[in-house]
């Protein structure tokens, strides 16, 4: 008897220590890879000697690394950068622990027509350049010292595709996974919170497994629940669903954390799937316990407060980096959207990295999530309409299913500027990609980014399949949104569309310049002739508003629930006005080096509750030229402006005004600003006349490196004069000496115009700055200094760990 109970003893811990085995093994498959531009269908064998090409790390875009020129097939709509034909070739050997397991290779996203084969079979091809897809490598794969290569064709080569710069290559991370044949399906797992009619939060999940094995097994399936403290709050058993074979949980959350924008709360789930007593697989997922709802008169709430979505559209290119993607370099766009006081993101006009949505989750934003930019009907020659009729279903059903675990994402946008707005099948269409989103996911509303305002002439909207009516631009017509739109719920998809060069100002500041004036006209008649926009905010596309104008009617009425301005940052591609060499856009709020332009401040005065004062432009003119002075302020009652210690007068902004304004005539010297709240100064700025540059001045973010993340640091360059002022039109060229410890990977200044590579460690700054990005080599310390001939150079500290 006293044998027996040892043995069940034994028995019981070996089951217990099996169940805590971690069984399922996620391998980063970024490191190692081999690539070379152009084609040859010998490429793709194993046998095939490859040693002589490039050796990189993924992510990897290889059309940043190109020239801009004219020539290049997708224009400068494309980012005047080369397209083409490139190959990716990977070998490596698998442990023999991997015999009996399934083992697939995950891509993130490839651009574009990517095609896969490992030990010379041929795995397939996907289309779309931004959703992720994956294959199972298990018949095919040879273990243990046995070598096995991976081949990745991607063909980008026909141009035009977009509407924009889309980069070139695997441009976001790829991994290999290998499980137990009993696991969970890649994005099988579904979580949610809802609100039940008591006002309690109720975690619900849905779990698919899958059974590669040859017998039935005896599955079990648990999900414990950790609170953002890191404690344990719930341990649940699956109940099985005979109709699906899945597993489903719910249970009642107490006094929950809930996931705000202010407050990003994140719970962890983590599912075990055991066969008996064994473990055969675990996933996690984070969560946000959170509730929202769009009303036609009061707009949208999060958890049952009113909220104005105060947002900006994002293209996927992270400037001077191009597509690939970067972590710290996304985490950096979005804290300078925060600090503005953005609180959601629209990712046009394709679904993002996954690693975005993670930082979503982390630092509180609300994200539309969006789908495509065409259907069946084509913008470019070559873009996505041909495979849409076949790929349709599997991309958006890839794009939902991976994502809708994010708390951040809490709309689905099934297009943009749809030309099927136009005619009938815009009616079916709607329907069906409705249904697709609505069969995986119930619990957040439908979009579309519609262009026709008027809804009898828009088709989609006459689908009636819309769960939220999303206009873009037309802020004409949305005081009489109700009138037209009876019962309807609204969200302004995308608005603005204001141009700016930063730095640059063109008088008078209160004009409105259409650039260009009309859809006659494909470039600005009469722009500048260095291909500068002004940054007064007085100039726009003729389809949009100023940011003033825009933010003024939404500002103004409950129903309407906010909008996207387009756009948050400058991007690669799109250069309205202007033709090449014009090869980035103008839209941007911050230019494409992350520099915020002057309208930055307006919204930062009107989106946070911080005090906020702001002037500008720069003090440097003419003798005698008068200046139009433009000032945000916020928490205050008043400005008053002084000239070389005169006061030029108050001012107060009514309550439709975001700015006040002074006519200036120039003369040297200090201008400067001061904010008052019940007649005490709250802020005050300086502008100076500056001299002649004289010395380099260094801002480093992100000063710590981790290699194991791939971090990038962002050294902000200045061209000051002797007495420390920025010199507003400076052009002086720069050099970055890079060290054995960290190394420049690209510079930019900003200028939509230039076309010095980005791949280089020497550039010129833009109206007085610069950037230059660098990566950690090795673990150490590096003194990075920047020069430039006749000014003082300065140094910078870089650790990498």
């Amino acid at each position: 008897m006293k044998y027996l109970l040892q043995l069940s003893i034994c028995l019981l811990l070996a089951g217990v220590a099996m169940a805590q085995q971690h069984p399922r093994r996620v391998i980063d498959f970024n490191k190692g890879w081999r690539f070379r531009l152009g084609d040859a269908t010998s490429w793709k064998d194993n046998a095939f000697d490859d040693k002589g090409w490039r050796q990189l790390d993924l992510p990897h875009d290889w059309s940043i690394e190109g020239g801009f020129d004219s020539t290049h097939p997708a224009g400068n709509a494309g980012g005047a950068l080369p397209g083409g034909t490139g190959w990716y070739r990977k070998t490596f050997t698998l442990d023999g622990g991997t015999v009996g397991k399934h083992i697939r290779i995950e891509f993130d996203g490839v651009y574009r027509d990517a095609e896969v084969w490992i030990n010379d079979h041929y795995l397939g091809k996907w289309p779309y350049g931004y959703t992720s897809f994956d294959y199972d490598l298990t018949p095919y794969i040879r273990r243990g010292r046995q070598k096995n290569t991976i081949a990745v064709r991607v063909d980008n080569s026909r141009q035009p595709n977009s509407r924009w710069y889309t980069g070139s290559g695997i441009y976001r991370d790829t991994r290999l996974v290998i499980t137990e044949k009993i696991a969970f399906e890649r994005w099988g797992t579904f979580v949610y919170t809802t609100r039940n009619a008591r006002g309690q939060m109720e975690f619900n999940a849905t779990s698919e497994v899958l059974n590669l094995a040859t017998r039935k097994a005896n599955v079990k399936v648990t999900c414990t629940l950790v609170d953002p403290s890191g404690r344990q709050v719930a341990l649940l058993d699956g109940v099985p669903e005979a109709a699906t074979g899945g597993f489903r949980f719910k249970t009642i959350l107490k006094d929950p954390a809930l996931w705000a924008v202010a407050t990003p709360k994140l719970y962890q789930a983590v599912f075990k799937i055991f066969d008996g007593l064994r473990q055969t697989d675990e996933w996690a997922t984070a969560f946000g316990v959170r509730y929202f709802s769009f009303d036609a008169q009061k707009g949208f709430s999060l958890n049952g407060i009113p909220l104005k979505i105060k947002g900006v559209c994002m293209h996927h290119d992270l400037g001077a980096l191009g597509a690939a993607f970067n972590r710290s370099a996304a985490r950096r766009q979005l804290r300078m959207m925060q600090e503005m006081g953005v609180n959601a993101i629209r990712t046009a006009h394709n679904p993002p990295d996954p690693q975005f949505l993670d930082l979503c989750d982390e630092m509180g934003f609300l994200v539309m999530d969006e789908s495509f930019d065409m259907w069946a009907k084509k913008k470019n020659k070559y873009d996505y309409y041909s495979d849409f009729p076949e790929w349709h279903r599997r991309d958006l059903e890839h794009m939902v299913k991976r994502d809708r675990n994010h708390p951040s994402v809490f709309m689905w946008s099934i297009g943009n500027e749809i030309r099927e707005q136009f005619d009938s099948t815009g009616i079916a269409l709607a329907k069906e990609l409705v249904h697709i989103v609505k069969a995986l996911d119930t619990t957040r509303p439908v979009t579309c980014a519609l262009s026709e305002n008027r809804p009898d002439k828009n088709f989609i909207y006459q689908s009636k399949a819309l769960d939220v009516v999303g206009l873009n631009y037309h802020i004409e017509a949305y005081e009489d949104f109700p009138k037209n739109y009876p019962g309807e719920k609204f969200i302004a998809t995308e608005n603005v569309s204001g141009l700016a060069t930063r730095g640059h100002y063109d008088g008078p500041a209160d004009s409105l310049r259409l650039w260009p004036s009309g859809s006659k006209f494909k470039f600005v008649e009469n722009g500048n002739a260095d291909y500068t926009v002004s940054a007064y905010d007085n100039v726009a596309a003729y389809w949009g508003s100023t940011h003033e104008q825009t933010w003024r009617i939404i500002k103004k009425h409950d129903y309407l629930s906010g909008l996207f301005v387009w756009s948050g940052f400058d991007f690669l591609g799109e250069p309205v006005p202007y033709p090449y060499p014009a090869r980035s856009a103008y839209y941007g709020i911050v230019d494409l080096a992350g520099f915020p332009k002057d309208v930055y401040y307006m919204y930062q005065s009107e989106w946070t509750s911080k005090p906020v004062l702001h002037m500008a432009p720069h003090w440097n003119w003419k003798a005698g030229q008068t200046v139009d002075v433009k000032v945000y302020y916020s928490q205050a009652d008043e400005a008053e402006l002084f000239l070389n210690g005169r006061s030029l007068g108050i001012q107060h902004k009514s309550d439709t005004a975001f700015h006040v304004l002074w006519r200036v005539p120039f003369e040297p010297g200090e201008l400067k600003v001061i904010s008052r709240k019940n007649g005490k100064t709250v802020l005050e700025r300086a502008v100076r006349t500056a001299g002649a540059p004289a010395q380099i001045a260094l801002e480093i973010e992100n000063q710590g490196l981790q290699l194991n993340k791939d971090d990038r640091a962002f050294i902000t360059i200045r061209v000051l004069d002797n007495n420390g002022n920025l010199v507003p039109d400076a052009q002086d060229e720069v050099r970055v000496a890079g060290t054995a410890v960290a190394t420049v990977v690209a510079m930019d200044n900003g200028y939509q115009a230039e076309l010095r590579s980005f791949q280089t460690n020497q550039h010129r700054v833009y109206n007085g700055l610069g950037l230059a990005i660098l990566k950690g080599l090795k673990k150490g310390t590096a003194l990075i200094t920047v020069t430039s001939p006749g000014l003082k150079p300065a140094s910078v500290r870089v650790w990498v760990k």
